[in-house]
């Protein structure tokens, strides 16, 4: 077992609020906010140095939500509601929290200025992922 995959299983353990699969899902919708939506990419320069690309490429925590919520309505449709809540995520703040232990872990990084708090309240989930989708009943 991998150093990585220990530090994941170690803060499950700590943490057991949220599955596997969250934290998983949170670090796929990062990697889709940068390539197919553009977040975070479009002030890199090739004569930046690393730790000025970086912040260049960084999310705000709100920035992340909405693209978890554009991924997740991508990935499982009318669905995705349910399946974020098996996972145990309800609101916008459990992203946070996934966020806050992979950066304990080392496996995201933060800005001086990120917090917590930032993913407080974003979107309402019912609105936000029930929101596009009408089912209507033959007569």
């Amino acid at each position: 077992m991998s150093e990585e995959s220990h530090s994941v299983f170690e803060m499950l353990r700590e943490d057991p609020r949220y599955k596997l699969e969250a934290y998983e899902f949170v670090g796929e919708a990062l990697g889709y906010a940068q390539r197919q939506l553009g977040m975070g990419v479009e002030a890199i320069s090739e004569d930046q140095s690393e730790e000025e690309a970086l912040a260049a490429r960084h999310l705000t925590g709100q920035q992340l939500c909405e693209a978890i919520r554009q991924y997740a309505l991508e990935q499982f449709g009318y669905m995705a509601k349910v399946v974020l809540n098996s996972w145990g995520v309800y609101v916008t703040l459990d992203f946070g929290e996934i966020v806050y232990n992979l950066i304990r872990i080392g496996q995201m990084s933060k800005s001086p200025g990120d917090r917590l708090e930032d993913f407080e309240d974003v979107y309402d989930f019912g609105e936000a992922f029930q929101q596009d989708f009408e089912i209507t009943l033959p007569e």
